[in-house]
Formats: structure tokens, sequence, C-alpha cells
């Protein structure tokens, strides 16, 4: 599948002249904030290059990511914590994470192009089923919140080294379920989430609020 810039001209078609891109990231992990990046790229200063995150190596997503925020219009990222994650559910953490991304912008948009869902801001908005495959703007945000949040897990890493999040970057790997077998869920792990239950000696989650 190939990045296009057919929705944000589209959109530009129509009179929209501030398009973000909006995706998260983190969404599946056992450990850590979900992140969200929103980006309005520049269309006079094109970025070749730009595909979901999840295909590019390390070297590409960190070279594209500098690309991005020096050539782009402006760019943020917003995040959602353990703790929001689990009162709230994965899903509207992530789409808490994208409005806050969306909120940082020192420029506010006035189109959104989001991967998959909407978020709850008053402008117009276009969910893309895998957008950061199909749409630019989307590609440029989930390299930015792809990079920022490695980066995050490699900060975490040296807190809790057992759990070698520099390398899963807090995914359900097995050396990641390994660890949480011999050493317990830290509080930075996701209790909602059922592996992490299953491996904590007590139960410190007691179910989303209602």
């Amino acid at each position: 599948m190939r990045c296009r810039s057919t929705f944000e001209r589209e959109a530009r078609e129509r009179g929209f002249s501030r398009i973000a891109g909006v995706d998260e990231v983190g969404r599946g992990c056992l450990f850590g904030p979900v992140f969200a990046a929103a980006v309005i790229l520049d269309p006079a200063r094109p970025i070749a290059g730009l595909h979901d995150s999840k295909i590019l190596e390390r070297e590409e997503r960190e070279c594209l990511a500098e690309r991005i925020k020096a050539r782009c219009v402006c760019w943020a990222v917003g995040g959602a914590d353990v703790f929001e994650i689990d009162q709230i559910n994965i899903l509207q953490a992530s789409r808490l994470a994208m409005r806050r991304a969306v909120e940082a912008l020192p420029v506010m948009p006035d189109y959104l192009l989001i991967d998959a869902v909407t978020i709850d801001l008053p402008m117009e908005q276009l969910p893309l089923i895998d957008g950061d495959a199909r749409c630019r703007a989307i590609a440029a945000a989930s390299i930015v919140a792809k990079v920022h949040r490695d980066a995050c897990l490699a900060e975490w890493d040296r807190v809790f080294p057992q759990y070698n999040l520099a390398s899963n970057k807090g995914y359900s790997t097995p050396d990641h379920r390994r660890a949480l077998e011999e050493h317990g869920p830290t509080l930075q792990h996701r209790f909602s989430f059922e592996p992490v239950r299953t491996s904590s000696a007590r139960m410190h989650w007691s179910g989303y609020l209602s």
C-alpha cells in the first residue's frame, strides 16, 4: 500500500488549509503510556519516504522524524498514562492522547486526518482505516509518535532493566512475559491487560470506572 497526498489535496480543494495528520502508537503494549502525534505538513516542502512507521527500520524512522519536524508547519505529541488507560480503557485513552496532541499544536488545524477513529474536538475529521499506510500526513504523525515513544521506553529501560524495554518497547514479547512471570509487574504496567494481571501476586486494578 502506498502513502499518498490524495486526502490532503481533496481537503484543500474543499477550502481547508491547516490539515493535520494524527496517529497513536503503543496501543497494544503491556507497559507505559500510549502516545499520539499530530503533524501539519507543509505542501511547499515535501518529504520523501513517508510510510507507516511500523514498516520502517529504526534509522529510517529517526531520520524521517527529524526531517518532518524541520519541514512541517508544526507538530506536537500527546499522551495518556497507564492510570488513565486502566481507568477508561485503551481505546478511549488513545483517543485522549490524540486529542491532546492536536490541542498542543501551536497552529490549530481546521481539518483532521486520523488513523481509524475520530476524537472529541469540534472540527471536521476523516478517519481512515490503515491511515498510516495510505495518507502521508497520518504516516508523518505515526513516525513522530513512534520515535518519541521508543525514546521514552529507552529511558524506562534504565529504571527497569529486567524487562528489556529498550528492545521489546513494552510489547507482549516472550522475553517481556518471562520477566513479568519472574519479577511481577511495575506500577507502569497496564493492569487492565490480562498478561499483566495474571503475573501479579496482588490485584492492583479494580476495573474501569463507571
